[in-house]
């Protein structure tokens, strides 16, 4: 449902989050290791003296070769490492530029620490697909109708495995041909499954089975705030159980991708994220399991390039927050069964 999540999420990642602030509102440095920071990557950094370092030398050297390079060379080379052609010719040398910048830091970092620092042994995308209309009223209550997770092992970078289910809502039983021809979920699958108390169930055995919150440290993650604060959420409520503690924390993927490349939050859809990391969109869209397995690209990327990602947000007394990068995290608890609300 990313189109129909694109306003909202947007909306809702802007608006004055409570309990700590959104590191991006104070440009605050992440990822820093051995003096390098994203500040350094990106900002003024000859200001603050902070060119000592040898890799300075070599981005003005490559940056000078830059300048040198006609159109068709810049278009060239920009085509070989998969990087957007298009643009005048001082918008490719910068495209250029910056990507070099990134990569020598990165590799600085990369040859200071010998591997990428992670949070959390496994990373869980998920991106749910909810009953919806084509012009959803003020009050419409979203159902979720499918509940996908894909596992990211963050040591190995690759998708370790998937979990998918459909799921039957009780509100809005009958899908409109809008969401039925936007998700490609259709009546006859969402009749045949289970409810939602059902399926989370089934999500906790899939979770438990693979040792998450006990052998191994992990943290759930999504393509914005919308998922968690709104589809579970209200779920939830509707299917009259608590809200599950293992999604109470979780990492904002468009937080954490805006804040390592300094890009305004207009520019982290997941299209555009796909597109300049240089990746295409793989499956059907809105499809929540492709969904998930996109994001998850994009996840592994960010890893392989020095951003060790970490929760960024929460609910808290059924609000959303943030979540400060100085907050200790101590990954999600070990899923338990779904219980009933008092």
């Amino acid at each position: 449902m990313a189109d129909q999540k694109e306003n909202v999420k947007f909306q809702d990642e802007n608006k004055p989050q409570r309990n700590g602030s959104d590191s991006s509102a104070h440009s605050k440095p992440s990822c820093t290791q051995s003096g390098l920071t994203e500040n350094d990557a990106h900002g003024p950094a000859a200001s603050r003296g902070e060119f000592s370092n040898p890799v300075y030398k070599e981005i003005a050297l490559a940056n000078g070769h830059i300048n040198r390079m006609n159109k068709d060379e810049l278009r060239r080379k920009l085509s070989e490492l998969k990087l957007e052609t298009r643009g005048a010719k001082d918008v490719l040398k910068k495209r250029l530029k910056n990507y070099y910048k990134k990569q020598k830091l990165m590799q600085a970092v990369v040859t200071e620490n010998s591997s990428t620092d992670t949070y959390y042994d496994y990373i869980c995308v998920v991106d749910f697909e909810a009953t919806c209309e084509e012009n959803n009223p003020p009050d419409y209550l979203h159902e979720i109708i499918e509940f996908p997770m894909v596992l990211v092992n963050t040591h190995t970078l690759e998708i370790e495995d998937t979990f998918q289910e459909y799921v039957k809502p009780e509100i809005n039983t009958n899908l409109s041909d809008f969401c039925v021809q936007l998700t490609g979920i259709t009546q006859k699958t969402v009749d045949g499954a289970d409810t939602f108390p059902t399926v989370l169930q089934k999500v906790v055995d899939w979770l438990q089975s693979k040792e998450l919150g006990t052998k191994y440290k992990y943290a759930v993650l999504t393509d914005g705030a919308w998922d968690m604060s709104k589809f579970l959420n209200i779920q939830c409520r509707i299917s009259r159980i608590r809200y599950p503690q293992f999604a109470k924390k979780w990492i904002n993927i468009r937080k954490a991708y805006g804040n390592f490349y300094k890009l305004p939050r207009t520019r982290t859809k997941l299209s555009t994220m796909l597109e300049m990391l240089g990746m295409k969109y793989e499956g059907r869209p809105h499809c929540g399991l492709d969904d998930s397995r996109n994001i998850a690209r994009i996840a592994m990327r960010m890893l392989q390039d020095g951003c060790p990602l970490r929760v960024n947000e929460r609910m808290h007394a059924g609000q959303l927050m943030s979540v400060p990068s100085t907050a200790r995290d101590e990954g999600a608890p070990a899923p338990r069964s779904p219980s009933c609300r008092s």
